[in-house]
C-alpha cells in the first residue's frame, strides 16, 4: 500500500469519525426539539417558563423554580470552584516544584475520576451535617441573621459542585498556562517585574483563552450535574427561599420524575431538557463572544 493510499484511507476514517460526532449531536437536538418544543406550546411558553408551581397531578407545569435553582447552584459553584481551581493551576504551573507537582497532579486526576454518586455520599455524610451544625451556631443567628436553615440546601449543593468542577478547571488552566511561551515571563522579568507580577500580569493574560475554556467546561459540568445535587439539595419544587434552604434544579427534576412520568408529564420533562440544552448553548455563545468577539462566536 502506497503512502498516498494510506493517507487517503486515514482521511476517510477521520472524516467518518467527525461525521459520527456531528450526527450524534444532530440526533440529540432533533429528539429534544421534536418532542419538547410542541409541549412548550401545548402548555404555553410563559406558563411553562415563568410558572412557579409544579404539580404534574393537576397538569400544572411551571419550571421557574427549577430554572432559578440551576442558576443559583451553578453561580455558587463558580464562586467556589473558579478562584480555587485557577489559583491552584497557577501554583502548579509557575510556583510549585517538580516534586510537589508529582504529588498534586495525580491527586487532581484522581479527583476527576471519582463518580458523582460518591461525591453525593460525601456531601450527605460530611457536608450536610456540617452545614446543619453551622447554621445553628450563634454567629449565624445573631450576626448573619439566619433564623432557619437546612443541611440539604443551596449552599451545600454549591460547595459540593464547586469541589466537583475543580479537576476540570485545574487541568485545563494548567495546560493553558504551560503553553504560554517562556519569553513572556522572561520579558516581564527583564522589565523589572517580580516573579509574582510576571505570572499574574504577563503569563495569565496570555493564557486567557484557555482559562475561559476551563471556566466554560466547569459551568457545563456544574449545570449538568444530577446525582450529587439530588442527594444534597433538598429537592423542593417551590421557589428558592434562601442560601440555606432546599431547592430543585432542572436536571434533578428530570431524573427524579422521569421513571414514573407519562403522557404530558413525560413531555414536560423532555421540554425541561430542551430549556437546559438552550441554557448551555447560550452560555457557550456568551463565552465565545468574550473570548474572541463576534467573528469567533
Amino acid at each position: 500500500m502506497t503512502s498516498k493510499l494510506k493517507e487517503g484511507v486515514m482521511q476517510v476514517v477521520f472524516t467518518l469519525c467527525a461525521c459520527v460526532s456531528i450526527l450524534a449531536v444532530a440526533l440529540i437536538c432533533i429528539f429534544l426539539f421534536a418532542n419538547g418544543v410542541p409541549t412548550l406550546f401545548k402548555i404555553g411558553p410563559l406558563k411553562f417558563l415563568l410558572g412557579t408551581t409544579w404539580k404534574p397531578g393537576n397538569d400544572i407545569f411551571g419550571i421557574l423554580p427549577m430554572i432559578l435553582g440551576s442558576i443559583y447552584v451553578t453561580a455558587g459553584a463558580i464562586l467556589v470552584g473558579v478562584p480555587i481551581g485557577l489559583l491552584t493551576a497557577i501554583y502548579m504551573s509557575r510556583f510549585a516544584s517538580l516534586r510537589i507537582n508529582k504529588i498534586m497532579l495525580p491527586a487532581v486526576q484522581l479527583l476527576a475520576g471519582i463518580p458523582s454518586v460518591v461525591y453525593g455520599f460525601f456531601g450527605m455524610i460530611v457536608l450536610v451535617p456540617a452545614v446543619q451544625a453551622m447554621v445553628k451556631t450563634p454567629f449565624f443567628k445573631t450576626v448573619l441573621h439566619v433564623k432557619s436553615g437546612k443541611g440539604m440546601s443551596l449552599f451545600t449543593a454549591a460547595v459540593l459542585l464547586g469541589i466537583m468542577i475543580l479537576p476540570t478547571i485545574i487541568t485545563v488552566s494548567k495546560t493553558s498556562l504551560d503553553a504560554v511561551p517562556n519569553s513572556y515571563y522572561e520579558g516581564s522579568l527583564a522589565l523589572g517585574a517580580t516573579h509574582e507580577r510576571s505570572v499574574f500580569c504577563a503569563v495569565l493574560p496570555a493564557a486567557r483563552s484557555g482559562v475561559l475554556s476551563a471556566v466554560i467546561l466547569g459551568i457545563g459540568r456544574a449545570i449538568g450535574e444530577t446525582m450529587a445535587v439530588v442527594m444534597v439539595a433538598g429537592n423542593q419544587t417551590w421557589m428558592p427561599k434562601g442560601l440555606f434552604q432546599g431547592l430543585r434544579t432542572m436536571t434533578s427534576n428530570i431524573v427524579i420524575e422521569m421513571g414514573y412520568a407519562a403522557d404530558l408529564h413525560r413531555e414536560a420533562l423532555i421540554a425541561t431538557g430542551v430549556v437546559l440544552f438552550i441554557f448551555i448553548l447560550l452560555i457557550n455563545l456568551c463565552f465565545s463572544l468574550v473570548k474572541g468577539g463576534s467573528d469567533h462566536a
